[in-house]
């Protein structure tokens, strides 16, 4: 067997070091489109459709990387916006990217910021089976209204109780001869969960943290 040699393991390290074992996660991608009216520069939204997951919530056109079809995450974003509201790619232009955001529940996230040219939004050919409606709201209006911040608790559950009354024991902490603590619930941190209203809807969650991003770099942008 060949001995192990530090120098060679170079090689098999990334050049720009990513998320470890992104695999795992529920990969998707979305576009967070600008749209400008009247001069002024919008966000555009989509409410879901209720019969899909996660139906009624407001989001930006986006979905699951498939490594099938995409050559890349921007590719994805792209794919899904012009499936969901039938806008020409060539009407698509892509501004840059956000980081990469992990959710606690297993999904990443990686954004695309673009502005998108459209003339009416009556003229757009929405999947209505995936989106129920769209809507713009002022970049001004977030500028002006930061959202409300609340928390949600985190934590690891090494077993769980299923539909049947019995116990699903994921982590043998016993068997394994790990210390005991590790056999209930641990962990426990708050994550902050940002939310804004606007025209009578809720906007929340990931969508909600995208915009927050977006805005905290415009008013950095705007101070220097």
């Amino acid at each position: 067997m060949e001995k192990f040699n530090p120098k060679k393991l170079k090689q098999m390290l990334p050049r720009y070091p990513g998320i470890l074992r992104k695999e795992e996660y529920f990969n998707s991608a979305v576009l967070i489109p600008l749209v400008k009216i009247y001069g002024e520069y919008h966000f555009f939204f989509e409410k879901r459709s209720a019969e899909i997951r996660q139906g009624g919530e407001i989001c930006f056109p986006g979905g699951e990387y498939d490594p099938s079809n995409d050559k890349s995450f921007k590719e994805t974003a792209i794919r899904e916006t012009v499936e969901e509201l039938g806008i020409k790619r060539e009407n698509i232009k892509i501004i840059g990217a956000l980081d990469t955001l992990i959710a606690p529940v297993g999904v990443t996230v990686d954004s695309f910021i673009a502005e998108i040219k459209i003339n009416n939004l009556n003229d757009l050919r929405i999947d209505k089976t995936e989106v129920e409606k769209v809507f713009t709201v002022p970049v001004s209006f977030f500028m002006e209204n930061p959202p409300q911040v609340f928390h949600v608790r985190l934590e690891v559950h090494p077993s769980f109780i299923d539909e049947h009354g019995n116990k699903v024991e994921l982590l043998p902490v016993k068997d394994l001869k790990l210390p005991d603590k590790y056999s209930n619930p641990w962990g426990g941190r708050k994550r902050k969960v940002f939310v804004y209203k606007v025209e009578g809807e809720v906007i929340w969650g990931i969508t909600a943290a995208l915009v927050y991003e977006v805005i905290e770099k415009i008013k950095i942008l705007n101070k220097n």
